[in-house]
């Protein structure tokens, strides 16, 4: 058994300025996010939001919101195959707007409920695999990622490991970063997390 890593006054405190932070932000993007949506209905049929069951803390699972990406005969509910690069199944507003990570913003909802934090390891779908093999089978800690909530951006996304997962490596990298993070926590790591992700985002590397 392994003891939560944030816990007493530091955990309190992150849930409060994880809600705050992502209510604020909401306001301030809504004429945004009309727009995205507005954008997302006229170049494509079906729904705005795409809805999908997520690991989150201590294994729990959850239903992840994201702006909807592919088009809606294509959509994959349970990640039985990632994205990939200039892959077929992504319309043209949803290959924008996955490159910018803009279809992550609804997360912010997710936030708001509890399920999930600004900064912390990404959460992944059920069936998401490094190559033919699901990730707790490739990565014998896997399941200790799972001992703080999943966040929208997190450590090893702004240090270069985001993506497709098509081989071993990349998702034993990601682990690796997560597991850092988790031992290594505290708000001003948060605090440099979300200042890096800003120039992850501009860079779009790896990100499709």
């Amino acid at each position: 058994l392994a003891s939560r890593p944030v816990r007493g006054w530091q955990r309190y405190a992150k849930d409060v300025l994880d809600r705050l932070a992502a209510g604020l932000l909401l306001v301030l993007l809504a004429p945004f996010l009309l727009l995205v949506a507005l954008v997302l209905r006229l170049e494509s049929k079906g729904p705005i939001f795409f809805k999908q069951e997520r690991y989150g803390f201590n294994n729990k699972t959850f239903n992840i919101y994201k702006f909807r990406s592919m088009y809606v005969d294509k959509l994959d509910a349970k990640a039985d195959k990632l994205v990939t690069r200039n892959d077929p199944r992504v319309t043209r507003v949803g290959n924008i707007i996955r490159r910018t990570s803009i279809d992550e913003l609804p997360q912010l909802l997710n936030v708001l409920k509890g399920d999930m934090s600004l900064v912390g390891p990404r959460p992944h779908a059920l069936n998401a695999k490094a190559g033919d093999e699901l990730y707790d089978q490739v990565v014998s800690e896997y399941a200790m990622r799972h001992r703080v909530k999943p966040g929208i951006t997190g450590w090893a996304q702004v240090n270069g490991w985001r993506g497709e997962t098509d081989t071993e490596e990349k998702i034993l990298k990601r682990v690796e970063h997560d597991l850092y993070y988790i031992e290594n926590w505290s708000i001003l790591m948060d605090i440099r997390i979300l200042v890096m992700t800003v120039f992850a985002v501009i860079s779009a590397k790896n990100s499709f």
